[in-house]
């Protein structure tokens, strides 16, 4: 049976240009929507993280007045999986090889750890050397970044993607106060970013690059990669 691999960040706090700790998570929709397709699909799937370290939920993603009347499901179906999953793999120790396609959820973790992880970036650069089919959505495409070679040259310039927009982080009220925007800064490396209307669903398809703006998008974007799939 072929096998996807969701790589998850390992941190619990965003910390702010104030000095605060703004706490963070996976965001339930992106991991939950995404792995009950592949199920369906007849994908296997594991989950990988920095160390194997086990990210807690983003409460957000739990409060449907912010993630919507279906959010207790999600909730329910990702921590379910993550649970008869057991320990998750340590992104060190993971060979791409295993696995048909990789898969980067968000929450705002990723734009904590993920985007300077060495072995993630060896990871990406191997899965897209291979052609594999890469997905990432919401915050998830700020791993992408991750991939750069010897010279500091970003494997993704030039692709088309998209990502949470820098409206959307204004909408959510994280914007004042964060490090780096997402969407701005993946334009700033390069990327050829696509938004779309806010919190709507937007997905866009590069080659074998998959990606998602926001949560309302991670279904589509895992149908999507299981119809390239075949």
């Amino acid at each position: 049976m072929s096998k996807i691999l969701i790589i998850m960040s390992a941190a619990d706090v965003w910390e702010r240009t104030d000095g605060s700790a703004y706490p963070t998570g996976y965001w339930a929709e992106e991991l939950a929507a995404p792995h009950e397709k592949f199920v369906q699909g007849g994908y296997t799937v594991d989950f990988a993280s920095p160390g194997g370290v086990l990210q807690p939920l983003d409460r957000h993603s739990a409060d449907p007045e912010i993630a919507g009347v279906d959010c207790a499901r999600y909730v329910e179906y990702a921590e379910k999986a993550l649970r008869e999953f057991g320990p998750l793999l340590k992104l060190d120790e993971v060979d791409v090889n295993d696995y048909v396609a990789v898969v980067l959820p968000g929450g705002h973790g990723p734009v904590v750890d993920l985007h300077q992880d060495a072995d993630l970036g060896r990871l990406l650069t191997a899965a897209d050397a291979s052609g594999k089919i890469i997905g990432a959505v919401c915050h998830g495409p700020a791993a992408l970044l991750s991939a750069v070679d010897t010279e500091g040259e970003w494997l993704f310039a030039g692709r088309r993607m998209t990502a949470f927009t820098d409206e959307e982080e204004q909408l959510f009220g994280t914007a004042e106060g964060a490090p780096w925007l997402l969407a701005a800064r993946l334009r700033e490396r390069g990327a050829d970013h696509i938004g779309g209307p806010a919190y709507q669903r937007h997905t866009v398809r590069d080659g074998n690059l998959f990606t998602g703006q926001n949560p309302a998008s991670s279904a589509r974007m895992a149908e999507d990669m299981i119809a390239a799939l075949g």
